[in-house]
This record gives C-alpha cells, structure tokens and sequence, in this order.
C-alpha cells in the first residue's frame, strides 16, 4: 500500500486502497507516496533510471510544489482528492498530478500485460467486441493524445467501460468517471527509454506492464 498523505493512505479510487479518513488528524504535509515495487522492478521495459527522474524528480516536485502553494490558503488542511476537486490553477496542476502519478505507477506492475478477466474483461468485451479491438482503440487514443496528459480506461455512471484522454494535469477525479487504469503520456514518462517513439511506450504498456488486477478491483 502506498505511503500517506497527511498520514493517511493514498486514496486511490476504491477496491486495493481506502479512501481517506477525514476523522483523523491532518497536520502532517502532504508526503511523496512509495511506489509498489522498487524502481529497477519493471526493467527493461521502464528503466531505474527512468524512475529515478519522473518518481524521484517530477512526482517529488509536484508533492513539493504542492505543499509550498497550499500553505495558508482554504487547503491547507484538505485531504489530496479534495483539493483535486475544488482547486484551480497551480493548486489544482500540481495536486492533480500527485494523485495521477501515483494512479499511473499502480497501474502497472512487473511481469503485467496480458488481459483482464471476470467482470471487467465482459464490460470491455461489451464495449469494443474484443480485447484486441479495445488494445487497437486504447493505443489509438493515447498516440493521438496531443502534447502532454493522460489516456484512461474508465468506469461509466452506467457501468459501462470507456476510453477518455485528458490534457496536462487533467483527471478523472473532477468527472463523473471512474478511473480504472491510465498510461501517463507526458513525453518525459517514456523519453529516456523509448525516446519519442509513444506508439512502442503505448504498445509495451499493454503488453509488458498493465495491471489489470489493479483495474478489476477498480471495477469492483
């Protein structure tokens, strides 16, 4: 489980993590979450090196960034997901990319890939027909995500799956969607590993790391 946010677990979504409990005390600034597995885990595909610079430099900075901007102001003492949603501009940027980032690393693991089953592989199933018609879409959005952000596998108010890109800092925390898994598409997650080549980051993704036991209990 990944470590606290002003001393509570990370609230990722429902299912593998608890919500966070606004019973407790928030005194404590906001900490960089630990990541699932050690930074070497998922090589070859996504290098040490790789995470030395997005988790140790990036996701440290937006948790830093973050703790600098909110000191005094009404979010002060608000748990991350609730600044997400009621923050705007830098506020907003760099809490929104604390929570996407930590989303994205749990969205993969070692030896991932492969394809979901139970309930979650029958929505997609009933969404695009086959697992193979949902990787076609899936690696279409998210090469044809312009410039920096995020592509999403959601769960719908309905329950239906979809597939939706946001822009930068964008989440699914301020839509009605629930997030299920995501690729974080800003060039400098894949650059050092695959240089500008997103369609074999994208492809690799789903193929090598997605966590698609992450994704069901979202579902769930």
């Amino acid at each position: 489980m990944p470590s606290g946010v002003r001393g509570h677990p990370v609230g990722v979504q429902s299912g593998p993590f608890p919500l966070h409990d606004p019973t407790k005390e928030t005194d404590v600034e906001h900490t960089l979450p630990a990541l699932p597995y050690a930074m070497d885990a998922l090589a070859p595909h996504i290098s040490k090196e790789t995470f030395e610079f997005h988790y140790g430099k990036h996701h440290q900075a937006y948790v830093t960034n973050l703790n600098n901007l909110i000191k005094g102001t009404e979010f002060e003492n608000l748990v991350l997901e609730d600044i997400v949603r009621k923050a705007s501009a830098g506020i907003f940027n760099n809490a929104a990319q604390v929570w996407n980032h930590t989303f994205f690393w749990h969205s993969m693991k070692p030896s991932g890939g492969g394809e979901p089953t139970g309930a979650l592989a029958a929505a997609i199933n009933a969404k695009w027909g086959t697992f193979a018609a949902f990787k076609e879409a899936f690696t279409k959005s998210a090469v044809g995500n312009f410039g920096s952000g995020w592509t999403w596998l959601v769960k719908k108010a309905d329950g239906s799956v979809d597939i939706v890109n946001t822009s930068n800092a964008g989440t699914t925390l301020t839509s009605g969607d629930k997030a299920l898994l995501t690729i974080d598409v800003w060039e400098h997650a894949y650059y050092i590993d695959f240089r500008n080549a997103r369609p074999k980051f994208v492809e690799t993704f789903l193929n090598s790391l997605a966590n698609w036991d992450f994704a069901a209990g979202n579902f769930a």
